[in-house]
């Protein structure tokens, strides 16, 4: 527990704050509660500095900072035994890191370390082999799909990781998880061209996420039916809900997500796949 001069607080309770002022975009505000929080007690201060190395992931991802590895660096050290919530941080931050390139995003395996690529993906499959409850796996399965799809290029052998990963979500009533999968399988419906199942699924990802109260998240989805709408000849309709996002991501601090509805707006599909591996 965590203690002021009137009142002392739950660390559960702490942390579950600091992690919906995340999820609703405030990094900042998250992680500056969490640094507030003294014990001495070894097991809660563990429990906070890796809430706060999560926080961390967050931030980077939409605000476009680098804060991460030095929380997981210093979590890790309240945990001498390990602990698998940070090395799958840690995995996290690495497949962000070696996506993300100058602001942007460098799909595929061109100009990447083919040895760092191979080992980030049997880490995920030994997250995923070793997770310690059905919501966990779910997650690294998610990963999995992420960097066969995003640093492999393997366009077919990504959506099974995805579908796994719903299947968890559902199964343990994990509404992110289900956004993001859901996100992705739309992603393939969309590149073969079923606009119908592409809808569907990015409806429900949108509601999902806005449900669990991801601002960002909610924000990109509809930077998603932007696409379809271009899609499907309503170019002044995709063009408003861009101009939209890009305001929103803007006033939050999500610089990356703003970007991209920018460049939407200039013309550039948010969507396009990466060439496949091998062509």
């Amino acid at each position: 527990m965590t203690s002021t001069a009137n009142a002392v607080t739950p660390v559960e309770e702490l942390i579950a704050a600091a992690q919906e002022l995340s999820v609703t975009g405030r990094w900042k505000r998250a992680s500056r509660l969490l640094d507030t929080c003294s014990t001495d007690d070894p097991e809660p201060r563990a429990r906070i500095a890796r809430a706060a190395a999560q926080v961390a992931l967050e931030q980077d991802w939409f605000a476009g900072t680098d804060t991460a590895a030095a929380r997981i660096e210093a979590a890790e050290k309240e945990f001498p035994g390990g602990d698998w919530d940070l090395d799958f941080a840690r995995l996290r931050n690495t497949y962000r890191r070696l996506l993300v390139v100058d602001g942007g995003l460098r799909l595929g395996p061109d100009g990447k370390d083919p040895e760092a690529l191979v080992s980030l993906r049997r880490e995920a499959e030994s997250l995923r082999d070793s997770a310690p409850d059905e919501g966990r796996r779910g997650w690294a399965e998610m990963y999995l799909g992420l960097i066969t799809d995003n640093h492999f290029a393997d366009l077919a052998g990504a959506p099974p990781h995805y579908a796994s990963a719903l299947s968890a979500a559902e199964s343990v009533d994990d509404p992110l998880l289900a956004r993001e999968a859901l996100r992705h399988l739309g992603d393939h419906d969309h590149d073969a061209g079923d606009h119908a199942r592409t809808l569907d699924r990015w409806r429900r990802a949108t509601t999902l996420g806005a449900a669990a109260g991801t601002v960002p998240g909610t924000l990109s989805q509809q930077l998603l039916l932007a696409v379809l709408a271009r899609d499907s000849g309503d170019e002044a309709g995709a063009r408003a809900l861009a101009a939209e996002v890009a305001r929103w991501a803007e006033a939050i601090g999500a610089v990356r997500l703003a970007a991209q509805a920018r460049g939407f707006l200039a013309g550039v599909d948010p969507t396009a796949p990466p060439a496949e591996s091998g062509s």
